[in-house]
């Protein structure tokens, strides 16, 4: 398959794997609220990106599933937001691209606009982690993390705005000419030993999203972070699957529960409605009180 290539969700069912599981959904409580709106959303094959296509799709929105490796996963992702038993639901596509490249960033907005004529939402979920000491972190890991997840982010939001500023207000589609959301960490704000890619570049989406969420708000474009804390997926696999693991982790969540997929994508489906629409430049925190200096919950 070619970089940045659509797969129209009509050929999803003839390339899904064959063991691929039948989606059985309840009754379906999501609201239109996204009705008529284009979302991208970047990293999206799997864990917190692949609840907040499904979410986005379930609210009424189209969506890009935006994934770089194995195709399978973005055509299951695909096929969970499209079977999510609503009556609203958007379409789904998958577009492979990596995020770090100016020029596959760019074919991805094109080819949106292309299959659905329109970008109004940019989710910047994709993010890597490579994880090492100091002293051993070597040059290429310091770089390739703050590729994806910094400058990733940049090149997404950038291209986003201009189409966001070339098409105006929708009229009755939304009050605002486009939103980014940018997914951050809670280590935005909480130093993180061992990860100094990783908080570096989630620090610095701090300020990227604040700055550009000055710059273009005259132009009616909002730009929030999400920020979550420890959420159930995949890729954290060994912090929570064992009772020991678990109740260590439990430690450092005053609300003594982890977090799931959906605590975040319902939050982001929010923050694409209308209803937060006075909202823009915030950095909202998805972590059940992880920010909130748990060492101190007994008075310290």
């Amino acid at each position: 398959m070619s970089t940045a290539q659509i797969m129209n969700s009509a050929r999803i069912r003839d390339l899904l794997p064959d063991d691929l599981p039948q989606v059985v959904m309840p009754a379906c409580e999501a609201r239109p609220v996204l009705k008529g709106q284009t979302a991208i959303v970047t990293g999206a094959s799997s864990g917190i990106g692949r609840g907040i296509a499904q979410a986005l799709c379930a609210a009424g929105a189209n969506v890009v599933v935006n994934y770089i490796g194995p195709d399978a996963d973005a055509l299951a992702a695909v096929h969970e937001a499209t079977h999510c038993g609503c009556a609203h639901r958007g379409r789904a596509v998958a577009v492979s691209a990596d995020v770090s490249d100016e020029k596959q960033v760019e074919a991805m907005f094109r080819q949106t606009v292309d299959e659905f004529g329109a970008v109004d939402i940019l989710v910047n979920n994709a993010g890597i982690q490579q994880d090492a000491p100091i002293e051993d972190m070597s040059l290429a890991q310091w770089r390739r993390v703050l590729e994806v997840n910094l400058t990733g982010q940049f090149l997404c939001a950038r291209a986003a705005v201009r189409e966001f500023k070339r098409r105006g207000v929708r009229s009755g589609v939304s009050c605002a000419a486009g939103k980014i959301v940018c997914v951050s960490s809670v280590h935005e704000v909480i130093p993180w030993a061992g990860h100094v890619n990783y908080a570096a570049s989630k620090g610095g989406v701090m300020l990227m999203m604040k700055s550009i969420a000055q710059e273009v708000a005259p132009w009616r474009i909002r730009v929030n972070s999400i920020c979550p804390g420890a959420v159930r997926t995949p890729i954290n696999r060994a912090a929570w699957e064992t009772h020991e693991a678990y109740n260590e982790l439990l430690r450092l969540i005053p609300y003594k529960r982890i977090g799931e997929v959906e605590d975040v994508a319902r939050l982001a489906v929010w923050l694409c409605s209308d209803e937060a629409d006075y909202i823009t430049g915030a950095s909202l925190f998805v972590d059940g009180g992880m920010t909130l200096y748990p060492g101190f919950e007994t008075g310290g």
